[in-house]
Protein backbone atom coordinates (compact mmCIF):
# COMPACT_ATOMS: atom_id res chain seq x y z
CA UNK A 1 0.00 0.00 0.00
CA UNK A 2 1.57 3.24 -0.83
CA UNK A 3 1.67 6.48 1.37
CA UNK A 4 -0.85 8.33 -0.61
CA UNK A 5 -3.60 5.91 -0.29
CA UNK A 6 -3.20 4.74 3.02
CA UNK A 7 -3.99 8.91 3.83
CA UNK A 8 -6.59 8.61 1.59
CA UNK A 9 -7.62 5.40 3.73
CA UNK A 10 -6.86 7.67 7.58
CA UNK A 11 -8.50 10.84 6.49
CA UNK A 12 -12.18 9.15 5.10
CA UNK A 13 -12.41 7.16 8.34
CA UNK A 14 -11.60 10.07 10.76
CA UNK A 15 -14.13 11.97 8.28
CA UNK A 16 -16.56 9.10 9.25
CA UNK A 17 -15.99 9.12 12.88
CA UNK A 18 -16.35 12.64 12.52
CA UNK A 19 -19.40 12.72 10.52
CA UNK A 20 -21.14 10.32 13.25
CA UNK A 21 -19.71 12.22 16.56
CA UNK A 22 -21.58 15.43 15.01
CA UNK A 23 -25.19 12.72 14.07
CA UNK A 24 -25.01 12.15 17.50
CA UNK A 25 -24.64 15.31 19.03
CA UNK A 26 -27.42 16.78 16.41
CA UNK A 27 -29.46 13.95 17.04
CA UNK A 28 -29.65 14.04 20.97
CA UNK A 29 -30.69 18.24 20.56
CA UNK A 30 -33.46 17.49 18.11
CA UNK A 31 -34.79 14.01 20.19
CA UNK A 32 -33.58 12.17 23.25
CA UNK A 33 -34.60 8.86 22.08
CA UNK A 34 -33.27 9.31 18.50
CA UNK A 35 -29.86 10.11 20.24
CA UNK A 36 -29.89 6.97 21.94
CA UNK A 37 -30.57 5.34 18.70
CA UNK A 38 -27.89 7.28 16.87
CA UNK A 39 -25.15 6.37 20.33
CA UNK A 40 -25.96 2.35 20.19
CA UNK A 41 -26.97 1.96 16.64
CA UNK A 42 -24.89 3.68 14.08
CA UNK A 43 -26.41 2.84 11.27
CA UNK A 44 -29.40 3.77 12.12
CA UNK A 45 -28.43 7.50 12.71
CA UNK A 46 -27.74 7.91 9.25
CA UNK A 47 -31.07 6.57 8.53
CA UNK A 48 -32.19 9.50 10.83
CA UNK A 49 -30.22 12.09 8.76
CA UNK A 50 -32.16 11.08 5.88
CA UNK A 51 -35.50 12.44 7.41
CA UNK A 52 -33.69 15.07 8.88
CA UNK A 53 -31.92 16.64 6.48
CA UNK A 54 -31.85 20.42 7.15
CA UNK A 55 -30.64 19.37 10.62
CA UNK A 56 -28.16 16.97 9.87
CA UNK A 57 -27.15 17.37 6.20
CA UNK A 58 -23.55 18.70 7.21
CA UNK A 59 -23.22 15.05 8.50
CA UNK A 60 -24.45 13.12 5.74
CA UNK A 61 -21.94 15.27 3.53
CA UNK A 62 -18.91 14.24 6.14
CA UNK A 63 -20.06 10.82 5.59
CA UNK A 64 -20.20 11.01 1.72
CA UNK A 65 -16.84 12.69 2.00
CA UNK A 66 -15.65 10.39 4.14
CA UNK A 67 -16.71 7.09 2.20
CA UNK A 68 -15.20 8.66 -0.89
CA UNK A 69 -11.88 9.18 0.41
CA UNK A 70 -11.91 5.47 1.33
CA UNK A 71 -13.19 4.27 -1.79
CA UNK A 72 -10.31 5.96 -3.63
CA UNK A 73 -7.93 4.53 -0.81
CA UNK A 74 -8.73 1.21 -1.38
CA UNK A 75 -8.62 1.34 -5.41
Amino acid sequence: MDPLSASFITFGAVLLLASWAYLIIVSFRNDYSWGLTSLFLPPLSYFYSLFQMKIAGAAVAMACIGSVLVLFGLM
